[in-house]
């Protein structure tokens, strides 16, 4: 583990290795003031061999280290090069928000639906059922929900949500095994208004102390990471399947009108996602009749359709 020295932030960086390193022997924590991108640095990290670029001490996870593939959770305070879906940038105003990644040897059986299960760890650990009101004995309607394939969103009465949060997975193949990088970022504060001559900011942005106030960025990662860990360890056993319903619970898509990018499907209603993680569309056929169609692919947008009155989708 490598402690981390970043000003006045205390991150609890050691007890976050105490608790996370049994599950994933090996493990280091980092944490750093500025970077441009934590998934492409463990990818550098991964391509070169894992080679240190700093002097500092091994912390108790590192002495040993000979392996370039052993775990690694690496936070930036501040990134200035995120990196989304589809290659779109993820700014990051300072002390604004919660990026960082976490790399991994990993081999599940099955890959399809990996994003999915990521994106509930992630509304799970920031908006549980029992932290939420009652509504006669039962706990109201989740306000984190999820849009596929990698969105994690604020709900709210105006809309289907507002975006809180992505998830960028990346994969590399070492020797015979395949390493996986997930980053996570979580919008933590409202983002500062554009100056004069910058264009406005896109909307439908949200921030997680809409729901938590007063959340930090290392009590957010306290709450994230060992969600985190422990689904991606039941996934490599278990795969999609048995976090499906959890998922529906929070598919903001489900039962809306959505346009894709799909060329045979470019509209349809979304009808959930099966236990593989495939979303399917309800869609009109050539012949008028209603077809199902899968849309599995990560590369394909997915976006709620919204009649020509509504001034601006969330």
């Amino acid at each position: 583990m490598t402690p981390a020295h970043t000003g006045h932030v205390h991150w609890g960086a050691e007890a976050l290795w105490q608790q996370l390193e049994p599950l994933l022997p090996g493990l280091s924590v980092e944490v750093v003031a500025r970077m441009g991108s934590t998934n492409t640095e463990l990818l550098d990290r991964v391509r070169r061999g894992h080679r240190r670029s700093d002097d500092r001490p091994a912390g108790p996870a590192e002495h040993h280290r000979h392996d370039d593939t052993l775990p690694c959770l690496l936070v930036a305070e501040t990134q200035t090069a995120g990196r989304g879906r589809q290659g779109k940038a993820w700014v990051t105003p300072p002390g604004g928000a919660l990026t960082f990644s976490l790399m991994l040897p990993y081999a599940p059986a099955d890959w399809s639906g990996l994003s999915l299960a990521v994106g509930l760890a992630v509304a799970e650990a920031l908006d549980p059922a029992d932290a939420r009101p009652t509504v006669d004995g039962q706990a109201g309607a989740p306000r984190i929900g999820l849009k596929w394939p990698n969105d994690v969103l604020l709900a709210d009465a105006a809309c289907v949500g507002r975006k809180l949060g992505g998830i960028l997975i990346e994969t590399l193949p070492v020797g015979g095994e395949r390493v996986a990088v997930i980053g996570i970022g979580l919008n933590l504060q409202p983002r500062p208004a554009p100056a004069a001559d910058e264009p406005p900011l896109p909307w439908g942005h949200a921030h997680a102390r809409e729901l938590i106030p007063e959340l930090t960025a290392p009590q957010a990662l306290a709450r994230v990471a060992p969600a985190l860990v422990h689904t991606l360890l039941a996934f490599a056993r278990e795969g999609f399947a048995p976090l499906q319903a959890r998922f529906a619970a929070r598919d903001l898509l489900a039962g809306l009108p959505v346009t894709t990018t799909l060329p045979d499907a470019p509209q349809g209603v979304a009808d959930g996602v099966d236990a593989q993680g495939t979303l399917w569309l309800r869609c009109t056929g050539p012949d008028g009749r209603t077809q199902r169609v899968p849309v599995n692919s990560g590369e394909v947008s997915v976006r709620r359709a919204l009649p020509p009155a509504t001034a601006a989708p969330c």
